[in-house]
């Protein structure tokens, strides 16, 4: 039976805050690590090379999440277009949990020697794997109940998840950080992984209150049903929307990993600003974006989702230069300023990606479909960005090649999603007729 406007919203409300705080959970964890990353696996897992060569090597060990993420893609997009999107969530936030608690309970090298960063690595693909299911079915569980109009703003509040879990993250590990550096390289550094457990409970009760997507339902009413190996019907009929997916979410994520991990490793040793300090300062820039990404979806529900994803992503562009010198000054308020411009500009497209993303695809393949663009990104370019960053840092030349790789990202995500924008709007082969075209356009496109 058709639900009334009422159950209608009320539906959409728990999926989009079980979206939302699920993501939030998968994020802090996600996030830990790559702290932990800047901060003490160098030092802990890899003791016996250089500062340099151990920073690569744990830098290393964090894109090994990213090539896992398109396995987690596919595995789960497949389950998820077949069966459903709500068992997928809650398999992946176990999942994501377990080995993220798993790494706090982990022996360093001087316990068990080699076998420490073997574990570690494995590990990291295990919440890679997590991760990349996670993200493409909290966006459609968000945006699949959603109402036409406030679809992107939907996709918003899965977007809020990075930001919150960001705040999580520095919040604990700036109460960590307070302890000693024996006491926070003991043990101290354990602590936000161990925590994860609780967070998962608390996600767990929340999604399981939800039910199945409304778009989901509709699909598997069809006679076609959905395909019986959806990969291959995305690549049959959407791969270049695949292509494009991905070069479009190239900056989205990207940017937490220049700003969370590239800079705060390069911060703390390079430049020698406090870690106290510049943990102080990733804590104001995420509820910074937690506070801006709303202001964005409206501003896209008035002018246009494109417009404003392609304004800020030009804005960012701008302000590129000016933020990396403001950081190579090492004066903390100055840092702060300058990390502020890149996370205002990069959110305001950030905020809408979800949406946007989400819209590109036909019902039957979206899952797969939204997953494998996002996840073969993070694989690609943005696991990446921290040891290319650090790398090209370490060749000698300052700070300018990264910029240049910097801006490199910001013209090829530009182009992306003008090209991405312009494609999706034609007829597609599953919606012949006006209506249908109209379900799967996004209403906010300029």
């Amino acid at each position: 039976m058709p639900q009334t406007t009422s159950a209608a919203g009320r539906k959409a409300r728990q999926a989009t805050t079980a979206s939302f705080i699920g993501t939030a959970v998968e994020w802090y964890d996600f996030y830990i690590y790559g702290t932990a990353t800047a901060l003490v696996f160098g030092k802990l897992f890899f003791p016996t090379a250089s500062p340099t060569a151990g920073t690569l090597a744990a830098f290393a060990t964090f894109w090994v999440g990213f090539l896992a993420r398109p396995l987690g893609g596919l595995i789960f997009g497949h389950i998820g277009d077949r069966v459903g999107r709500k068992n997928v969530l809650v398999t992946t936030l176990v999942l994501m949990g377990s080995a993220t608690t798993l790494i706090g309970l982990l022996p360093t090298y001087a316990t068990i020697g080699a076998a420490a960063p073997v574990l570690l690595v494995l590990l990291r693909a295990v919440q890679g794997i997590a991760v990349g299911g996670e993200w493409g079915g909290a966006v459609l569980m968000a945006t699949e109940n959603a109402e036409h109009k406030r679809r992107g703003f939907a996709g918003m509040w899965v977007q809020q998840g990075s930001p919150a879990g960001s705040v999580l993250a520095t919040l604990v590990f700036i109460a960590v950080g307070n302890l000693s550096d024996d006491a926070f390289m003991t043990w101290g550094w354990r602590v936000p992984f161990l925590l994860s457990a609780l967070l998962v409970i608390i996600g767990l009760v929340i999604r399981l209150k939800v039910t199945e997507s409304t778009d989901f339902e509709k699909a598997r009413q069809q006679e076609e049903g959905a395909p019986k190996i959806p990969v291959v019907e995305l690549f049959r009929t959407s791969r270049v929307l695949v292509l494009l997916g991905v070069g479009a979410s190239a900056m989205g994520i990207s940017s937490a990993y220049f700003t969370n991990t590239f800079v705060l490793s390069w911060a703390t040793s390079d430049l020698g600003v406090h870690r106290q300090t510049m943990l102080d300062i990733l804590l104001i820039l995420a509820v910074l974006q937690f506070l801006w990404q709303p202001l964005a979806a409206l501003l896209a529900q008035r002018v246009g989702t494109v417009r404003v994803m392609a304004g800020a992503l030009i804005a960012n562009i701008v302000v590129a230069v000016p933020m990396f010198l403001l950081i190579a000054t090492r004066d903390s308020t100055l840092i702060g300023v300058g990390l502020a411009l890149g996370v205002l500009t990069g959110c305001s497209y950030y905020a809408l990606l979800a949406g946007f993303l989400s819209q590109a695809f036909p019902v039957k393949v979206r899952y797969t479909g939204v997953s494998l663009a996002y996840q073969l990104c993070s694989t690609i370019i943005g696991g990446s960005t921290p040891f290319v960053a650090q790398w090209l840092l370490t060749r000698g030349a300052g700070h300018w090649p990264v910029v240049g790789y910097y801006i490199t990202l910001l013209l090829l995500t530009t182009v992306c999603v003008l090209a991405l924008a312009r494609y999706r709007s034609g007829p597609r082969d599953d919606a012949p007729g006006t209506e249908a075209r109209e379900r799967e356009s996004l209403p906010t496109v300029a």
